[in-house]
């Protein structure tokens, strides 16, 4: 680090700048001067360097030493640091607008009420960072803002940590504001998870019931919409004493909602707490979807059904009602192990969409 800074026209040294001239000057060493003045070698070295700011005592020490005043010193050392400060945050402003740049402000407009301000972007860009409740949009540049980031998440751009960071903060927002959240009760989430199988039938209400369920032991569900760009299926976190998990209306069709859920029960279930791509494997990845799988359908249930060697939508929808699930689970599942095909356009009515409105 250099001992002084030149930002535009202007320049700023540091205290150890001067210390440095007044050693040359009367010839001694750094460590003679730094016995003299009370202090060690390193410290004198790293102050030099403009490694260590100048204590007020130091500052004190300097002024009965070389017949200045402690102040003399404090202000240079002031004087150093906020033009430190202006170059900084000048630099972080320039670092947010190309984060900005990434982002779609009709998104955070559409979705949460921010006003409507054409074609001014830095207020903008200050709106958002009010709604995120943060210093800077740079925040969300680290991988491991709020939540890990498992392995193979590290070879995520730059653009889809910020946006997967930016729905983790608001889905913890929305869980911050919701105090009387019970502390999380393993057991009790336990029983719940086998009273949400029973309401992947009911698609117009299950999501209030779902809520209400988990809530009562400890367990935040919250719906986002997706932010474009994102390639986060959900997210979960402890907050407190409770549990926030967060999924996105991206997977809306019933039976990506329902194993995307279920995978993010998983996580919890396993204790292990993170974010979820798309597209992910590993071995904790895959311990989720084997969870959501046999959880969604039971195992020894399907194995007997693929026995039957018949997937009609009759046969699919008399199974679904043996194992009383939604029918769109088991097409998604026979899709996925190829034995239906995804373009074979006749199962598509077995498969609903679910719609989540925002205010």
């Amino acid at each position: 680090m250099s001992n002084y800074i030149e930002f535009g026209s202007r320049i700023a040294f540091h205290p150890g700048y001067y210390i440095k001239e007044y050693i040359d000057e009367i010839g001694l060493t750094q460590e003679d001067f730094a016995k003299r003045l009370g202090t060690t070698p390193k410290n004198i070295s790293y102050i030099i360097r403009g490694e260590q700011s100048v204590s007020v005592d130091i500052a004190y020490k300097l002024s009965r030493m070389i017949g200045t005043t402690a102040k003399y010193w404090l202000n240079l050392q002031n004087e150093y640091d906020s033009l430190i400060m202006e170059f900084n945050n000048i630099k972080d402003i320039e670092e947010e607008k190309e984060i900005f740049k990434t982002l779609n402000y009709n998104y955070f407009k559409n979705n949460y009420n921010l006003p409507d301000m054409p074609q001014k972007k830095e207020e903008q860009i200050a709106k958002i960072r009010e709604f995120l409740n943060v210093s800077s949009l740079t925040v969300f540049k680290n991988p491991d803002m709020y939540v890990r980031f498992r392995k193979v998440n590290l070879e995520q751009k730059t653009a889809n940590i910020v946006k997967a960071n930016i729905m983790v903060q608001i889905a913890t927002n929305m869980s911050l504001k919701n105090n009387n959240i019970p502390k999380f009760d393993k057991k009790s989430f336990l029983n719940a998870i086998e009273y949400i199988l029973t309401l992947t039938r009911r698609h117009d209400d299950f999501f209030e019931f779902a809520k209400k369920e988990f809530y009562n032991c400890g367990v935040d569900l919250i719906v986002l919409p997706n932010l474009s760009g994102s390639k986060i299926n959900g997210a979960t976190k402890k907050i407190g004493n409770h549990i926030m998990l967060m999924i996105n209306d991206r997977n809306s069709n019933s039976d990506s909602f329902w194993f995307t859920l279920f995978h993010e029960i998983g996580h919890i279930v396993n204790g292990d707490y993170g974010i979820s791509f798309e597209n992910e494997d590993g071995e904790i990845e895959e311990e989720a979807n084997k969870f959501a799988e046999e959880k969604l359908i039971p195992l020894h249930a399907y194995n007997s059904f693929l026995q039957r060697k018949s997937f009609s939508i009759e046969n699919i929808i008399s199974f679904a009602k043996e194992i009383n699930r939604d029918p769109g689970i088991i097409l998604g599942r026979l899709q996925k192990e190829r034995i239906i095909r995804y373009d074979d356009w006749q199962y598509n009515s077995l498969r609903k969409k679910y719609f989540f409105y925002w205010k």
